[in-house]
């Protein structure tokens, strides 16, 4: 999942602090999604899909293609 929002991310050109700021999920959220410390829960994941126009079940399917 972390590797789909950070293409999404980067394809953006946005970082990890204007995703923070514009939908209120802190940045230690991602740090901990990276370093597989906590996964997302679904009303992260739905945030995130709103903010980047994709369906939550881009983040949760592995067999999906680039962006």
């Amino acid at each position: 999942m972390y590797a789909k929002y950070v293409e999404l991310r980067d394809n953006k050109r946005i970082t990890d602090y204007r995703v923070a700021k514009d939908t209120g999920i802190r940045r230690s959220v991602f740090s901990d999604w990276k370093s597989g410390r906590s996964n997302p829960k679904a009303d992260k994941l739905k945030i995130l899909a709103d903010y980047f126009g994709v369906s939550v079940d881009f983040f949760l399917d592995d067999d999906k293609g680039n962006v």
